[in-house]
Order: structure tokens, then sequence, then C-alpha cells
């Protein structure tokens, strides 16, 4: 996915653009302009070795995101001392910025006289990208310059990736889109013959419908019987967490106490969760009515934004659910994005999920499982929880971190937190987990992450801009796949 493409050059098509709220410029869909049969009026760039034509001026990710528009190239150079220098100072003589070199080896051989073959004079291919446009006088005069010195000058094409947002706005695009929606409950739900439930269920999934990035998460009036079954699960689990729980997760617990109202008879507002952790690591909850596909959600992560359900399990089986739920995401999600080691390591996932393949969107997945949702740690000789599903059901955080691992015939295989291999390790999603990753500490497994992830074979660098909300990325990409 990291290999670029070679397209000889053309004409891009316009990008179709509207706003959000008269306040945001959004863009429709960048695979659905259809303005691309309209001449250009730019004149061809002539060079020695290349012809280079202009592409049109066109709305683009500039307009949004505060990046100056880009020019990547492919440039094949024969290896010798100083040939990088001598390519870099026309750049600097035109006063134009790079923002990525790469270089890979090119394997060549040619035939001797006596029908061996032998490597020839060793050629790299040097992959720039560089501020400006083909428009640019300064890029056209940089062109005419470089073309003697190689064989092979390409204007390369922007790369199609899978559909990622790159401002916090257009997660209002995927927002919507989840696997089930919130309702749609299965025969074997505790919920499924109440109607009451269900209507509440359908409630709450309107309100997570029609909420926007920039609007405070609406206030929710929790009944009796929702406030009763809170309460029964925190009184099961809190003795369980002051013997398991690692104590990032004790400590956050303690604050979203005091600052949250959180305590077995009151289910906090998402709001006030919300702004709290905005100010103590800038992660914020944003309500959601169902499950969504696993991009998705991982792409929320990327602008340290938590999707969260507002719905409740339903109060004849208050320690069983069938699907996360406000207990779930409350008392074992939301304590654990106060430490700032934690929401680090969520949103590096995040944002090595941004274009990803499938793949790798799958492995990342995997990782997030056995530690976002299922991690232990090590802390005084004992086995720790910091994962959410461990920390919101008492049967399986038990088993998971008593030395006799009570609940089931065998006990689970605990093994060292390594992402390379978690990415690949299958795991059940009705049971008990038959095994699980255990790291030396969160500061590690969030180091462990980030060296995985800089490993990836990813499409482009991305870096999460906490000013603006947006992504920049590291070389143009066209955001085709999947776009909503």
């Amino acid at each position: 996915d990291n290999m670029m493409e070679h397209h000889e050059h053309h004409v891009q098509p316009p990008q179709e653009w509207t706003s959000y709220n008269g306040k945001v410029p959004i863009l429709q869909t960048e695979h659905a302009a259809k303005k691309n049969d309209q001449p250009s009026s730019a004149a061809s760039v002539q060079t020695d070795g290349a012809s280079f034509r202009p592409r049109t001026t066109t709305p683009t990710a500039s307009n949004l995101y505060g990046e100056r528009p880009r020019v990547s190239l492919l440039m094949e150079l024969k290896d010798r001392v100083g040939i990088l220098h001598e390519v870099l100072k026309y750049f600097w003589k035109y006063d134009l910025n790079v923002s990525r070199i790469e270089s890979r080896p090119v394997q060549r051989t040619c035939s001797t006289q006596w029908g061996s073959r032998e490597p020839e004079e060793p050629v790299f291919d040097f992959y720039l990208d560089f501020d400006g446009t083909l428009n640019d006088p300064a890029v056209q005069k940089l062109m005419r310059d470089l073309a003697p010195m190689t064989e092979k000058l390409l204007v390369l094409d922007e790369k199609d990736v899978h559909w990622f947002p790159r401002h916090i706005s257009e997660l209002d695009l995927i927002a919507h889109r989840t696997l089930d929606a919130g309702v749609d409950l299965e025969s074997d739900h505790p919920g499924f013959n109440d109607e009451t439930y269900r209507a509440r269920r359908a409630e709450l999934a309107k309100n997570a419908f029609n909420h926007r990035w920039d609007q405070p998460i609406p206030f929710i009036e929790y009944t009796k019987e929702e406030i009763e079954t809170w309460g029964a699960v925190w009184d099961q689990m809190e003795p369980l967490w002051k013997q398991y729980a690692c104590k990032e997760y004790l400590h956050s617990l303690n604050l979203f106490k005091e600052h949250c109202g959180y305590s077995r008879d009151n289910i906090p507002q998402q709001q006030d969760i919300s702004a709290f952790l905005k100010e103590r690591t800038n992660f914020e909850m944003r309500p959601v009515a169902g499950l969504l596909s696993s991009r998705d959600f991982l792409n929320g992560l990327a602008f340290r934004v938590f999707f969260s359900t507002q719905y409740i399990r339903h109060h004849s089986q208050p320690l069983y659910t069938p699907e996360p739920d406000i207990c779930h995401e409350l008392l074992g999600h939301a304590p654990m994005f106060a430490d700032r080691d934690f929401a680090d390591f969520s949103q590096q996932i995040g944002l090595a999920s941004l274009g990803a393949s499938d793949e790798d969107v799958q492995k990342l997945a995997h990782c997030y499982w056995f530690s976002v949702e299922f991690g232990l740690c090590r802390e005084s000789g004992k086995n720790k929880a910091y994962g959410a599903g461990l920390l919101s059901s008492f049967g399986e955080l038990e088993y998971a971190c008593s030395p006799s691992h009570p609940g089931a015939d065998e006990p689970p295989e605990i093994k060292d937190w390594d992402p390379q291999v978690a990415a690949t390790q299958e795991f059940p999603i009705t049971t008990y987990q038959p095994t699980y990753f255990l790291a030396s500490s969160l500061s590690d497994a969030k180091l462990r992450m980030r060296e995985y992830c800089e490993n990836l074979q990813r499409p482009f660098f991305a870096l999460h801009n906490a000013q603006t909300n947006s992504i920049f990325i590291d070389r143009p990409v066209r955001r085709t796949k999947g776009a909503p």
C-alpha cells in the first residue's frame, strides 16, 4: 500500500464542495466530480525529456485544512557523491519547500560478453513532494532544470485511498453509518419483547443521529429503572475495581466521581464527561446510535473522539448485555481516556487507520481488541486490567486477573504485549477471551504500539492538528474508496 503508483500525468477533475451549517467547507464526494470534460486553458510545460501539463485550478483540500497544494515527483538518479545536493539546489534556487524525500534502490542487471549478467551502476528512484502547483512559473522552471539530470522524471498522480475524515466536522458523515440502528434487537435480546424499552432505544438513537460535531451533547433524563440497572452493575464492579483495576483507572475514576457525577445512584451525562476529558487530555465523547465499522470507529480516535452509545442494557438482566451500552462505555472506557498515555495510545491506532487498507484496518482492530478492550498490564507483581471489556464485566475481570481464574474450565493464555502478534490473533466475541496480552505498563504499551504503527505500510503519514481539529498528511491523496 505504501508503494506509489506511477502514471502518466493527466488533468484531475475538479472536486465538488458544499458548506456545513454555513460554517465549514465540506468535500461532497471527491470521486463524483463531473466536470472533467472541460478543456484546460493552461499550456504544456516543455522540457528536454518530458512534457507536463499544468492542472486546471480547482478547489482543493488546502481550502479546508490550511495546507498548500503539493506536487509529487519521481526521479531516477544514478548513485554518486553529491547527486542529491545537485537536485535540491534547484529547489533552493526557486524557493520551493520540499515536504518529503524517499529513496528506493532500482535493481538492474546487464549482459556481459560471456552471456552472464552483472549488476549495472547503482540507480535510485527518488520520490519528492514539494509545495506548489504545475501552474506556478517557479515550478515550471524547476522541471526544466531537473529534466536533463534524469532519464525518468514523472509527475505522480494522487494516490487513491480509502475515504477518511480530514476535519472533525466530517465525523458527521460517518456517525450515522451504524452496522445496526441501535433499535434492531435480535430475538434473543432481553429487551426484544419490551415495547417500552424498544421505544426508549429508538428515542436515544434519534438523539445520536441528530447530533453534530459543534453542538453540546444533549442532557438525558434517565429513568428510575435505568438508574437502578446502573447501580446494580456498579455494586458488582466496585469491589473488583479496587482489587483488579490498574492504578490509572482507579485514579481517573476518583476524578470522575468528583467532577463528572459518577456514583451508583447517578448515571453521568456524556457532556460533563466530554468537557472534563477535553480539559485533561483533549479527548471527547460523541454519541452514536449503534455499532460502527472498525474503520469508522478507529477514524474517530484519530481526532481523539470516542463514539459512545447512550442506551443501557435491559433491566431484567442488569449483569448481562449482548452489545456495548453506557455501562461498558462510561464505566469501562471513559475513565481511561483521562490518562495521557492511554489517550495517546488510542489516538495512535486511530491515526494509523486513516486511509489504511482493509487488511491493515483489521490488524489495527485486533490490536485495539487486545489492548483498549481486553488489555492487561503488570503492576506491583500482579496482573491488572486497563481494557474496558474487563473493567465493565465482573465475571471476566476476575477470570483474567485472579491467579485462580474462576469462571471457566481452562485458565487463559497470557502473552507479552506484542502488537505484531496481537494483529493476527483470533478472538471470540460471546465468551471469555482465551488469550490476553500483558504489557509491563501503559507507557510500554503505547511505545510498542507506536513502533508497530510506524512500520505499517501506510499510504501516507498522518498527524492530528489539535488547534484546527484537522489531519495533516505528508503527501497528496484522493479519498475515493468508500466515500460517504
